[in-house]
């Protein structure tokens, strides 16, 4: 059966998979650029991004010698901006521990900042031929559904064994790795989806034991959700002169390093904020919602005015105009409501 998997898939690859990627090509660099955006992002969202990359940073020297600041800003609206630190890091890994070449292989790979092992499984196989396997969420619903393996996908033994049947079922030939392992993200974006998979047309319908038992829906089995965290966030939204108090947060937590207004969990300390600033509030605005992965951000926007003459700002704020904003990488949830406001 293993053999049935793989060969149908590779057949099926070529003929119904996707060929036209822009980053369908054999460079490290953009295989690698292109693996990093498409973690936990839909490849119709990355195609835009990955365009705009490559012609701002054309090659990974120019990635690693970009200010950390631009980089954000051609990320916003991406989301987990942890992506873009570690790319940068990596490119900066890359120059200057590995003399500007790529790592050749997938243990070598996997030491660079943000790359785990089925990232650089991809760019093993698809830069260099090596056979190696990916295992990323895709894979594993396919493998579970198709061989009826039920199982926690967060316990490490049972991973492992995936792994291991991946590894099984890699092809002989190596000319055969590039369309088998995209026959696997094609096969589990496209086709053998989270909800409403079309296993109608399906190449592996014909040997899918989760098909044949009625048990697509069970497999694989579902993840314990986390438990959504509810946080107050109060904006003040300073304005001075026509243009706007920013700030760049903290490396870590919400948003890290990315340019904000001014945020605050309680009144008490926006309080404070407006009598150490002379603040003088314009309008308190209707607290709206953003959804996080594991957060529900409850923020309610003050808008603010400097007195004249009053325009000395704390350590790591300035004001920027609305057209410099947008230069800057911004909080998805701001920049619309400046974009509405």
């Amino acid at each position: 059966m293993n053999n049935t998997f793989t060969t149908q898939l590779i057949d099926w690859q070529k003929k119904h998979g996707r060929h036209n990627l822009p980053w369908q090509v054999n460079d490290p660099y953009k295989i690698w650029l292109s693996e990093i955006m498409l973690q936990q992002t839909q490849v119709a969202t990355v195609c835009d991004y990955f365009v705009r990359f490559v012609q701002r940073f054309p090659k990974v020297e120019d990635l690693a010698n970009a200010d950390e600041d631009e980089v954000l800003a051609l990320w916003a609206g991406l989301g987990y901006y942890t992506r873009a630190r570690n790319l940068h890091a990596a490119a900066r890994q890359i120059v200057e521990d590995f003399g500007g070449q790529f790592p050749a292989n997938r243990l070598e790979l996997q030491k660079l900042k943000g790359v785990g092992r089925s990232t650089a499984a991809a760019i093993a196989v698809f830069a260099y031929l090596l056979p190696e396997t990916i295992l990323d969420g895709n894979v594993k619903r396919v493998l579970c559904r198709v061989f009826a393996l039920d199982g926690d996908l967060q316990n490490a033994a049972f991973e492992k064994k995936l792994w291991h049947i991946a590894e099984q079922l890699l092809p002989p030939n190596k000319e055969d790795l590039p369309a088998y392992i995209q026959g696997l993200m094609d096969l589990g974006a496209m086709v053998c989806t989270h909800s409403k998979p079309k296993c109608s047309l399906c190449p592996q319908n014909n040997i899918c034991q989760a098909f044949a038992q009625n048990r697509i829906a069970e497999l694989p089995r579902k993840k314990t959700p986390t438990a959504l965290q509810f946080v107050d966030m109060l904006w003040a939204i300073v304005e001075y002169n026509h243009r706007f108090l920013l700030e760049k947060r903290p490396n870590k937590g919400i948003w890290a390093s990315l340019f904000c207004v001014p945020c605050f969990e309680d009144e008490n300390a926006l309080h404070q904020f407006i009598i150490n600033n002379n603040l003088i509030l314009l309008e308190k605005k209707e607290t709206f919602t953003h959804r996080l992965t594991h957060r529900l951000l409850n923020i309610t926007p003050y808008f603010f005015r400097l007195p004249e003459n009053k325009c000395d700002t704390l350590e790591n704020q300035r004001f920027y105009s609305y057209n410099e904003m947008q230069q800057l990488a911004l909080p998805k949830p701001l920049s619309k409501f400046f974009q509405a406001a």
